[in-house]
């Protein structure tokens, strides 16, 4: 399975603009910049786009691990807070934090603790990014 995307760049870092889209249609010209990026500018940016990739695959990772281990999740709600920061002379994604909340009725908390360990580990996104994931996962009875 392969899944794409492209961007467009016109000009410099802190006077261009570029726009993103997505094979799915979800991104379609959707507008990026230094300002949308560093700044509080209208539009996205790649963190937050990765914060968004990442909550979600988590979310489904341990949705499949909980059902394996025979608890069916009733809602599952991952936030994640991907931080860029300077590194050397240049940018790194040096954290992501994943805030998880779940309501899995009659889920044991140690058993829940242990699998959503293994969901961050596991997750694909988790696996491709060079940062240090935390988390806090609460189960909701």
């Amino acid at each position: 399975m392969k899944r794409t995307a492209s961007a467009v760049w016109r000009g410099g870092l802190k006077d261009g603009k570029g726009a993103l889209t997505s094979q799915s249609g979800v991104l379609s010209n959707t507008p990026y910049s230094f300002d949308t990026r560093f700044e509080n500018g209208s539009g996205t940016n790649p963190e937050e786009l990765i914060a968004a990739a990442h909550a979600g695959c988590f979310s489904m990772a341990l949705s499949m691990m909980l059902g394996d281990a025979g608890i069916r999740p009733e809602q599952i709600d991952t936030a994640a807070a991907v931080s860029l920061e300077q590194v050397g002379n240049g940018f790194a994604i040096t954290t992501v934090h994943l805030a998880v909340k779940v309501r899995a009725p009659g889920a044991d908390p140690t058993q829940f603790a242990e699998i959503a360990e293994q969901a961050k580990a596991g997750c694909p996104v988790s696996k491709v990014l060079n940062a240090k994931i935390t988390m806090n996962a609460d189960l909701q009875n």
